[in-house]
């Protein structure tokens, strides 16, 4: 029944996300207002006020000092996120979240938000036919369905004069995630063609790297449920330890190599038809605009085939356990240059074998990024190959072993000097509703979700049987079938040779006398039993074997 009701949905239904930028506060009077305060459709009420679902409130910002590796202050719409576009927006209450409080927290479900309910993300690989299938099917769908509900930025606040010419565009449920990714992630625009500031990302090479990526991946969770209505649908992960080469790069999961063009997808996949955008950074900064989220092509990958002077290699087993045994969230100047830093060594500027920052080679996160030689090797871009979000779970997996290994305090995640977007007080760029850092130095259980690797060993043997048990079940119908099938032709051939017997037994002609005796082979004398026979040969015929 799933694919109907996908057609259904690409047909008829367009759902929301919690991402940048609400289309009713992409308005000119919403950006003179600075205000993004849409009502809820349940009361009509602004942010749901009226049912006690939130209230529109004034954004409080943190006046902690960043790091030293950002020198401005004031130039790049991202800094104090969101009061360049608006200081005031929906603060929620209780359980519930989103940019009008119409939907729930992570973990909550129901109409009031009061059922709480625990999410498994599963290991790819124990997935069955059909949910792979499920998977690639609903990906393609987000691919191919225009978001309802928001717009992306096209121009800064400034292009936009202050808000008076707003400049957004339309994009599919997926791309939308594209552009996110991009957008916290591109070069600072100083003004002007090549007057840029490469060295700042408001998610990466920073503390904020792995809470951010973990709300990331929880919103796009959400969104495919609502797109889909499939409210048990996680996010699979890709184990990477150890593989030889890019394991889920296969027709019936990410996409196989075409045997034309070995820097494209296979035309059995259909993420072959797939197109990229936000991927051309270098292109972007010499003429100092955003991406327009315009086509720039087909998606790209060909794995294996990179730098080697860049990444040896995947990760290993002995890699991942050394990174986790590092203690220290984050050291020194929390950025690529940090030791001992599990974040860092995570992140793949320090050295897994050591703990040092600012590694020659790209390890761990970085390592599989680079390893995949096409979209998903540019930071801005690479959120256009699916295989991100398999790679994502998996590194989000490492961060919560590392979470419940080291149980860490509040307090290590830090409050100040982390570098531009990064200190716990701050708002993740370019999230509404809004989300601060530390909220999400916490364990996934807490959010709502679990990972089978993480599970007791009995129940990580019986998850690793579920594809094999599934397909069991599909087949046990005909299997059944079968077995009644040959019960019955058997008892028919039984009867038929019973009646056989019966019928031969009263035979009168000579003959059936013969067939009283034992019977051997081979037979070389005439087929006659006895001179009886023979002497009434006149009326039968005679045969020889």
């Amino acid at each position: 029944m799933w694919p109907l009701r996908l057609t259904c949905l690409l047909l008829f239904c367009v759902s929301r996300t919690y991402q940048q930028f609400p289309r009713s506060c992409a308005s000119r009077d919403a950006l003179l207002s600075k205000q993004c305060c849409p009502p809820w459709d349940g009361d009509g009420s602004a942010c749901g006020a009226s049912s006690g679902r939130g209230f529109c409130e004034f954004v409080e910002v943190t006046d902690q000092p960043d790091g030293l590796q950002y020198p401005f202050s004031g130039l790049d719409d991202r800094e104090k996120w969101p009061l360049v576009f608006y200081n005031r927006t929906c603060q929620c209450a209780g359980n519930f979240m989103g940019f009008n409080c119409g939907e729930c927290k992570f973990g909550y479900f129901g109409i009031n938000c009061n059922e709480r309910r625990e999410s498994l993300r599963r290991n790819i690989f124990h997935m069955s036919r059909s949910e792979r299938s499920r998977l690639v099917s609903y990906l393609n769908l987000a691919k191919q369905t225009m978001s309802r509900d928001y717009v992306v930025a096209t121009g800064t606040y400034m292009e936009m004069g202050n808000g008076s010419n707003p400049m957004f565009t339309n994009v599919s449920v997926y791309d939308l995630f594209v552009w996110i990714h991009y957008y916290v992630s591109r070069s600072a625009l100083l003004g002007g063609p090549g007057n840029v500031w490469t060295d700042v990302d408001f998610a990466h090479w920073a503390p904020a790297f792995l809470p951010w990526h973990r709300v990331y991946l929880l919103h796009w969770e959400h969104e495919i449920r609502k797109l889909t209505g499939d409210t048990s649908f996680t996010i699979p992960y890709w184990d990477w330890r150890d593989a030889q080469g890019c394991d889920v790069c296969t027709d019936d999961l990410m996409g196989d190599q075409s045997p034309q063009d070995p820097n494209l997808l296979s035309p059995g996949s259909v993420f072959s038809s797939w197109r990229i955008l936000c991927s051309q950074a270098a292109d972007y900064n010499s003429r100092g605009v955003l991406c327009d989220a315009r086509d720039e092509g087909q998606l790209r990958r060909n794995p294996g085939n990179h730098n080697r002077n860049l990444v040896e290699r995947l990760p290993t087993s002995a890699e991942v356990e050394f990174t986790l045994s590092l203690a220290d969230y984050d050291t020194g100047a929390m950025d690529r240059s940090a030791n001992m830093s599990f974040r860092n060594t995570l992140e793949g500027f320090g050295d897994p074998r050591t703990g040092l920052g600012n590694s020659a080679r790209m390890n761990m996160h970085a390592a599989l990024h680079v390893f995949m030689n096409g979209s998903m090797s540019s930071v801005q871009g690479s959120a256009n190959d699916p295989i991100f979000l398999l790679h994502h779970a998996y590194v989000d997996s490492l961060y919560e072993q590392w979470l419940r290994r080291h149980t860490p305090l509040p307090s290590q995640y830090p409050a100040s000097n982390a570098p531009v977007g990064h200190n716990s007080e701050y708002h993740m760029v370019p999230f509404i509703p809004l989300h601060r850092n530390r909220e999400y130095f916490i364990s996934s259980k807490d959010l709502g979700y679990e990972y089978t690797n993480l599970l007791s060993v009995s129940q990580r043997l019986s998850e690793s049987m579920h594809p094999y048990v599934e397909e069991l079940q599909n087949v046990w119908p005909w299997l059944l079938m079968t077995s009644f099938c040959g019960g019955i032709l058997t008892v028919a051939i039984v009867a038929a040779v019973l009646t056989a017997k019966r019928r031969y037994r009263g035979l009168s002609w000579p003959l059936a006398r013969c067939w009283k005796k034992p019977f051997s082979l081979p037979e070389r004398q005439p087929l006659i039993c006895s001179n009886e026979i023979a002497e009434n040969s006149h009326r039968n015929y005679q045969t020889t074997m």
